[in-house]
């Protein structure tokens, strides 16, 4: 049996040159060329149909809602109102207006877009004949997928584009939606009919404000008092002062009769008469004939003892003379004659005149008691009848004042909707057009462009294609795929030769 050599083909790899990396576009060359100038010329057909595209584009800026001028006496500042903010529920609201089915179908009567719908080809084909409705559908539906109606990003704005062949088209397309949009917001955030509700709930409350004016002021008539809630605090006042002058009183009626007791006490402990006048009277003649008698005595004494001796009996008789005419004029002068003249006591008369003054005040007192009883009883009366009535005229106040509110209030309701709708008639709103359309010029998207991407593209894709097939095809190529592939060494090779 011969032997087999084991050894292993040593096979040694060259570096690639750039030969060998353009080789499977040679080798692939009509691949190459046809897939290019397939691309190639779509994209030559596809910049002429972009060349006839045109882009017609608008921006409505969304603002915070509109803030209703007050209608006032007052003068207003001139500073602009603050400005809110946006929200993004705002801006999404604002965008399905736009993408509403009745806008859109306004859209498509006034530009006809629904003949667009019955000349195309590709309806008559698929769906035959149909009715109005139905292409008017169609259209909606057409138009709703070729606006591209998206928020801006970091604003409050919205961006509208439409794309259409024409450019005429486009632009009325953009301004009719841009008019009915507007009118629709107006219309959605602003229902019809505010002004004549509140003209007629003002017309109402002015009705019941002068009926409650008439009746108001026929209470005041009836009554007497036009403002009873005043008399009512003067008659309060009133009762308390004469309550005030009850109590006094008693107080008064107190005093007289604890008076007139203790009067009473002391009058009956007062002598009625007192002594005014005392004279004495003593007996002067007597005594005067008393005295000369006994002078003379004495004196006949005194010549007596001139001449006899004290103990002679003359002397003696006459000594006993004397003695008896002092004894008697002793006694004499012991007899005194009294006068005595009285007089109505003045302490006495005092306190009975003290006593009938106060028993007067006492009756006075008693009287001015029960009158000013019947007095206070009449105030309270007074008092509890006033406050029915300024509670009556508190109603019928109230009820004016709240029918004066009412009417003011819808006054000025209705002034304010009269300014709405007159600014809703020169369009103001809270949403308005920043960017409005234009008639599109230029075409969408440059045709030279689309060339050049094209071109790009179809080498692209022309070499990778090139490339895919090579890798893809299993076949062998080179010697030096042989040896690599099969580990064998290859001893001869024969080029491929052209015919």
């Amino acid at each position: 049996m011969p032997e087999v050599n084991t050894e292993t083909v040593q096979v040694r790899k060259a570096d690639p040159t750039l030969r060998d990396l353009l080789a499977p576009l040679f080798r692939r060359k009509k691949m190459v060329i046809f897939t290019f100038t397939g691309i190639l010329a779509g994209t030559i057909l596809t910049a002429y149909f972009v060349s006839m595209l045109h882009q017609a584009s608008m921006e409505i800026l969304v603002q915070s809602e509109r803030l209703e001028p007050l209608v006032t006496p007052e003068p207003t500042g001139g500073s602009a109102p603050p400005t809110l903010g946006v929200s993004d529920q705002q801006v999404n609201s604002e965008i399905e207006l736009l993408k509403s089915p009745d806008l859109l179908e306004q859209v498509v009567r006034a530009n006809h877009l629904d003949q667009i719908e019955r000349k195309s080809l590709s309806n008559q084909v698929m769906y035959g004949k149909q009715g109005d409705p139905w292409y008017i559908a169609k259209a909606v539906k057409h138009l709703g997928e070729r606006l591209n109606i998206k928020e801006v990003t970091k604003t409050s704005m919205i961006g509208i584009t439409y794309n259409s062949t024409s450019p005429k088209l486009a632009l009325n397309v953009m301004r009719t939606l841009a008019k009915g949009y507007l009118e629709k917001h107006l219309a959605v955030h602003r229902p019809p009919g505010s002004y004549d509700f509140f003209s007629s709930e003002a017309q109402k409350y002015q009705q019941a404000l002068q009926d409650s004016e008439a009746r108001l002021a026929d209470f005041s008539k009836k009554a007497g008092d036009a403002a009873p809630e005043l008399e009512k605090v003067a008659v309060a006042q009133h009762v308390i002062e004469s309550v005030a002058a009850l109590h006094e009183t008693q107080q008064h009626i107190a005093a007289d009769k604890e008076r007139i007791l203790d009067q009473e006490a002391r009058l009956k402990i007062t002598p009625e008469r007192s002594l005014s006048v005392e004279s004495t009277d003593s007996a002067q003649s007597l005594l005067q004939t008393l005295q000369a008698d006994l002078h003379q005595q004495q004196l006949k004494r005194s010549q007596l003892t001139l001449r006899f001796d004290p103990s002679y009996p003359l002397v003696q008789e006459q000594d006993r003379e004397i003695a008896q005419t002092q004894a008697a004029l002793v006694d004499d002068q012991k007899l005194q004659y009294v006068n005595h003249s009285t007089d109505r006591d003045p302490t006495y008369e005092m306190i009975r005149e003290d006593i009938v003054k106060s028993k007067a005040d006492l009756a006075s007192h008693q009287a001015s008691a029960a009158a000013i009883e019947d007095t206070i009883r009449s105030l309270q009366q007074q008092t509890v009848e006033l406050d029915h009535r300024a509670l009556q005229q508190a109603d019928l106040a109230r009820e004016k004042k709240v029918n004066e509110s009412n009417y003011l209030l819808y006054v000025s309701k209705r002034e304010q909707e009269r300014t709405s709708d007159a600014m809703d008639e020169k369009r103001i709103a809270n949403v308005s057009i920043a960017v409005p359309p234009i008639l599109p010029v230029l075409p969408f998207i440059s045709p030279v462009l689309v060339i050049l991407v094209g071109f790009s593209l179809a080498m692209f894709a022309s070499t990778a294609i090139a490339f895919a097939a090579e890798y893809l095809n299993p076949s062998l190529r080179t010697p030096n795929e042989v040896v690599e592939v099969l580990r064998i060494p290859v001893l001869a090779s024969v080029p491929k030769q052209s015919a």
